[in-house]
């Protein structure tokens, strides 16, 4: 693991919770939109993750036997492989006044569901204050190592 592998890894983590708390906050934003630019509900939109710099399918004890190692990994880190749209099946409310409701008065609304988005948006908050967190202790260390080196 190089010297900077560290400061890499916590910025793409921290890029990648950053595009998903972007992502929450549209669909929040859109959470009673029943008609979008195709003329459909809005659905929910995830971001797809991924490991970056690997292949293939690889266990936990793998990744880790890699890590402590003689031999030097390519570094780690997240991806971001894209932004989907969540096919879970959207909602139905009885509500004959709305101006998108059907013959029968019933209005197709989006698949969002904000206590579940909330959770979302702490999780990744959280993950985000953590790669924070990685990346302080790293540039702690390196000031330390120039300390001594002093």
């Amino acid at each position: 693991m190089g010297l900077f592998d560290g400061l890499s890894i916590s910025g793409s983590g921290m890029t990648a919770e950053r595009l998903r708390m972007d992502v929450i906050a549209e669909n929040l934003a859109n959470a009673n939109t029943t008609r979008s630019a195709n003329g459909q509900p809005y659905r929910r939109k995830e971001v797809v993750l991924e490991q970056s710099g690997q292949t293939g399918q690889q266990s936990f004890a793998d990744t880790l036997g890699a890590a402590s190692s003689s031999e030097t990994p390519a570094a780690g880190g997240v991806r971001v492989v894209g932004v989907v749209d969540d096919q879970s099946p959207l909602r139905r409310v009885y509500d004959p006044s709305h101006p998108d409701a059907d013959k029968n008065g019933y209005v197709t609304m989006p698949n969002v569901q904000p206590v579940a988005e909330m959770v979302d948006l702490i999780t990744a908050t959280r993950g985000y204050e953590a790669n924070v967190q990685a990346l302080n202790a790293a540039k702690q260390m390196f000031s330390r190592a120039l300390d001594i080196l002093r």
